[in-house]
């Protein structure tokens, strides 16, 4: 349980993007920003998050790019447009990585810590031992677990997931019930 650490402002949170952020099209990818829809939970958290960590990092995969169902342009516009909208209501992203492979085993793809090492060597001062992955999926929990860090799922999409689990460190309904909880 997290309740059990002492987070202070070093740590660094690590987040999955669809799903814990804005609403999943279901078997389908968000491709440009009239289908990103934010969770009102997660405005609300984000703020909150922005004075708790020093980092806050998005980590997605964005298989849609390597289908050509969309482009790196369009992912681009997606995120600037979100992040704009997190800052303007006091919340902040420092950066984002994705992965567009279509192979899963890709070192770069959840749940291979490939993203979390990219982070790594652009902030050298990320400490995984001090880092939280919050994520909606078992994936995101075993990149949590790959890279060295505490787990966080919400239930979101796939209230379904079985907990307690040795991948699981926390669970809640959404991002603003973890923010609360901190």
């Amino acid at each position: 349980m997290l309740s059990n650490l002492h987070i202070t402002k070093d740590w660094t949170l690590f987040l999955d993007r669809d799903g814990v952020i804005n609403h999943e099209k279901k078997e389908d990818y968000i491709r440009n920003w009239s289908e990103f829809q934010f969770y009102s939970e997660s405005l609300k958290a984000l703020p909150l998050l922005a004075q708790k960590f020093s980092k806050i990092i998005i980590t997605t995969n964005q298989k849609g790019i390597g289908k050509g169902w969309m482009t790196d342009a369009d992912l681009a516009l997606i995120h600037e447009n979100m992040t704009n909208h997190i800052i303007e209501l006091g919340g902040r992203i420092d950066a984002i990585f994705y992965c567009s492979d279509l192979d899963n085993e890709s070192y770069n793809r959840k749940p291979q810590p490939g993203m979390a090492f990219q982070a790594k060597e652009q902030f050298p001062s990320i400490d995984f031992a001090k880092s939280i992955m919050v994520g909606n999926r078992m994936s995101d929990m075993e990149f949590g677990r790959n890279a060295g860090m505490h787990t966080v799922y919400l239930a979101t999409t796939h209230p379904e997931a079985p907990f307690p689990d040795t991948k699981i460190d926390d669970r809640y309904d959404h991002l603003f019930q973890f923010a609360q909880a901190l």
